[in-house]
């Protein structure tokens, strides 16, 4: 891999720490210090991801238009100084839930920018061949803080208070910032008007990214619930300590970097497609093992069958990842990554909603029951479209070869 990669490569693994830090520490700013409730927490849940449903589809245009590493430098700015105010409010006694709405629409607004940005400009500094393997390191990378990130969260929380321990991802912003200005790329943006809808026409009008984003849209709301259940059931229902809140919810790096790097293997041995079907099977078995954590010795099915969720989470992941950044021109590629974020994340913030609406009536219990099923469930597609097993990259055009075309259509 060239060196300018690997600045790259540790800009995302500063930003990636602190984001899981904060993913521990925000939710339990509101349920240990301001006595949130599963609406309120689902009202923030749904406030950090609003922003992928509002400018999703125009962060497209502008990663298209403009240079793409000035975007991502002053998203990760914009991230970092919102988050700051945090700890700031909280040390005047002045912290309320308006803010940690604001705050969190705020970064979800730089996230958007910033991973679409982010997606689109990796081949401007590896080639169409290293795709597989690129992805497999940033997926390691993001494996490894999901692994070290909430153990240090919740450690954090519990020895400084969790508005303090925000600080740290503050600052990891602020370094990714620093380093992401310094990676020299070139790249090609086209400078001019660009149609916002076109990314958007051409993910719907392709059989499989129309396919990615199905399954991404009904995952990411299944996932808006997760952001709820976690830390009421884990801390509020079976009573676990903050540290070890976040220890738990760290088994998931620890299966999603030995996917990371088994994944451009298991991609180079049996393909895209094969691999998208192979772990979309896996996923029911997996999720029901997680869905039977409860007291005493059950406690540990949480974090490993988390682990094992994620080792075949990663792989599904980096196959449809590197599979449409690898077929999409150049001149689409923002749009298409935007149209899909768009497609998947925005249907984040209604799984919040929904999920703190149902925390209200049912039981936490319950809820993770859903969860579990939910997401398994959401990956179905992927198992009963023929096109999915038998889909291939060509050597010519990257497109999908004409028998998968075929089925697709069937």
């Amino acid at each position: 891999m060239p060196p300018v990669f690997l600045r790259y490569v540790i800009a995302d693994g500063f930003s990636q720490s602190g984001t899981q830090v904060t993913r521990v520490a925000l939710p339990l700013v509101a349920l240990l210090v301001l006595g949130a409730g599963p609406l309120e927490i689902g009202l923030l849940g749904a406030a950090q991801m609003i922003g992928f449903l509002l400018f999703g589809l125009p962060a497209g245009v502008w990663v298209d238009r403009l240079r793409r590493k000035p975007i991502l430098v002053t998203a990760d700015v914009l991230r970092a100084v919102s988050l700051a105010s945090i700890p700031i409010a909280a040390l005047f006694d002045a912290l309320t839930l308006a803010q940690l709405y604001a705050v969190a629409v705020i970064v979800s607004i730089g996230t958007a920018f910033f991973d679409v940005a982010h997606m689109s400009f990796l081949p401007s500094i590896v080639t169409k061949e290293q795709l597989p393997k690129s992805m497999g390191t940033l997926e390691s990378v993001r494996s490894l803080s999901m692994l070290f990130g909430p153990g240090l969260g919740g450690w954090l929380v519990q020895v400084l208070t969790a508005p303090i321990a925000i600080v740290v991802d503050a600052v990891s912003y602020m370094v990714s910032a620093a380093l992401l200005a310094t990676v020299k790329a070139k790249e090609t943006p086209s400078g001019g008007r660009v149609s916002l809808m076109e990314g958007l026409r051409y993910v719907l009008g392709h059989p499989i990214l129309r396919l990615i984003g199905l399954v991404g849209a009904m995952n990411m709301f299944v996932t808006g619930i997760w952001g709820i259940v976690q830390p009421l059931y884990l801390i509020n229902e079976l009573g676990v300590s903050a540290a070890v809140y976040g220890l738990m919810i760290s088994g998931a790096g620890a299966g999603g970097l030995l996917g990371a790097l088994l994944a451009s293997r298991v991609i180079a041995r049996f393909g895209h497609g094969p691999t998208m079907f192979g772990t979309a099977v896996l996923m029911l078995p997996l999720y029901g093992l997680v869905a039977f954590t409860g007291p005493g010795w059950r406690l540990a099915l949480y974090p490993i069958g988390l682990a094992l969720v994620f080792l075949v989470a990663v792989m599904n992941d980096i196959a449809q990842g590197s599979y449409r950044q690898a077929i999409c021109p150049e001149a689409l590629r923002g749009r298409m990554n935007a149209s899909l974020r768009f497609l998947m994340w925005g249907s984040l913030p209604l799984g919040g909603l929904v999920g703190g609406l149902l925390g209200e009536a049912i039981t936490v219990h319950q809820l993770l029951w859903i969860a579990c099923l939910g997401t398994a469930a959401a990956h179905l597609p992927y198992v009963l479209a023929p096109a999915i097993r038998k889909l291939k990259i060509t050597d010519d055009d990257g497109r999908v070869d004409a028998d998968a075309k075929k089925d697709s259509r069937a």
